[in-house]
């Protein structure tokens, strides 16, 4: 793609997944210098990127966050550019910044949503309609009939939409789909993910306010799942379970509708054959131990009609043990920090780095005229039109909590419905 013309990115969000920055200092999780940024920063080393510009709430944190991208960045890898425009200025706290910093971009340049689960269908709807590709993160949208909105606008636009499901890219969870599909009609999935209570902390301001742990955590899983029966099976029935009392209480004191742990019973039916039914338990929680020797625990079991697969994505095998942090096992697989034997970043195989670079290609490619958006449908890529029924099991879940009953998913048209 040589000759195709550089994307121009604004990034939406200014926090750990972006920058690595958390307020209080360097983030203490696995993501101590971001994702976003970093991968961003590399793609306009390599030639796919342009002009990059980032926007947040709170301009006075900029200096802060530069200072600390050009030392954990900058300063580590070689030719290593971390310079940006940023909105609103140092001295400006504006909510509404970014449909300044989005309205200073022309069509076709890319924005990609990092921010709270309740402001990702305004940003990405503003930019849609601005015709501008979109990659934001899940869970894509809180609400269905957001989400739907979003799969009218990026078709009518003709531009990408894009959700940031990673672990689509991981080399386990991808060759293990295939092997899903293999195994005849679905029967039974259970999925775990877990982070430390130290996250409370992290995300008080917005924990039980606007987006809970099922949304933040389990919307990983879930899309794995109904990436891997696609076109096979669908969700027919909702059921949600919560745990609580530990993040609501001290030292964390998050609001009282905050859960620690929620658990998601979907019923599943096949689409080719009435007989089969199947049936998924999907955990998320943020209230595991402290030093429990990963940030994130995640695995899952998979089984079919004729055989099973089970994946712990948290340990590879690969563990390092120190005096002072005790024993830690390590996924080089997301996103690789160490630099290269010349001194330049090294991660651009992570599937963290993947997920960004495959959404980068594919706006440069549409907007070169060499493939049309609705292409990539087709093509087991984490699409707005792709994770649909990822967004109708989460939204169905919070609806059974709040209201302690059963919801049905149920198809209208081309469109999904929860009642």
């Amino acid at each position: 793609m040589a000759n195709v013309p550089k994307l121009n990115i604004l990034m939406c969000g200014t926090g750990e997944y972006t920058t690595g920055w958390t307020g209080s200092g360097a983030s203490q999780s696995d993501k101590k210098v971001g994702v976003v940024g970093l991968t961003c920063f590399d793609l306009r080393r390599l030639g796919k990127v342009d002009q990059l510009s980032m926007v947040g709430v709170n301009g006075k944190k900029y200096p802060d966050i530069r200072a600390h991208l050009e030392d954990k960045i900058g300063k580590v890898y070689k030719d290593m550019d971390v310079s940006f425009r940023s909105y609103p200025d140092d001295n400006t706290v504006d909510p509404d910044s970014y449909k300044k910093a989005i309205d200073d971009l022309a069509p076709g340049s890319a924005v990609i949503i990092f921010t709270p689960d309740t402001t990702h269908h305004p940003i990405a709807k503003y930019a849609l309609e601005r015709k501008m590709h979109v990659l934001v993160t899940k869970p894509a949208t809180k609400l269905l009939e957001h989400h739907q909105e979003l799969i009218d606008l990026a078709k009518k636009n003709e531009v990408a939409c894009w959700v940031e499901h990673h672990k689509r890219y991981d080399p386990a969870y991808a060759d293990a789909k295939l092997r899903a599909r293999a195994l005849g009609e679905f029967n039974f999935f259970q999925a775990w993910m877990s982070q430390p209570k130290s996250q409370l902390e992290t995300f008080r301001a917005w924990a039980g306010k606007d987006s809970d742990i099922s949304y933040y955590l389990s919307s990983h899983h879930i899309d794995i799942h109904c990436w891997y029966v696609e076109g096979k099976s669908i969700p027919t029935r909702v059921v949600a379970s919560a745990a609580t009392g530990i993040a609501t209480s001290e030292p964390y004191n998050c609001v009282e509708e905050t859960e620690d742990t929620i658990t998601l019973m979907v019923d599943w039916q096949s689409i080719a054959n009435p007989k089969h039914k199947g049936t998924a338990v999907y955990t998320a929680s943020w209230t595991a131990p402290l030093k429990a020797g990963v940030h994130s625990a995640q695995y899952f079991h998979y089984m079919g009609q004729t055989g099973e697969i089970r994946i712990d994505q948290a340990h590879r095998g690969y563990y390092v043990t120190e005096d002072a942090s005790g024993k830690s096992a390590y996924n080089p697989f997301y996103m690789k920090y160490s630099p290269s034997e010349t001194g330049h970043f090294d991660g651009q195989r992570g599937y963290g780095y993947v997920s960004i670079d495959k959404f980068v290609d594919a706006a440069r490619s549409i907007n070169a005229g060499t493939s049309k958006a609705s292409d990539y449908d087709g093509h087991g890529l984490p699409t707005i039109k792709n994770t649909v029924l990822t967004t109708a099991i989460l939204n169905a879940g919070r609806i059974s909590l709040d209201e302690k009953r059963e919801v049905r998913i149920e198809q209208d048209g081309e469109a999904w419905k929860l009642v």
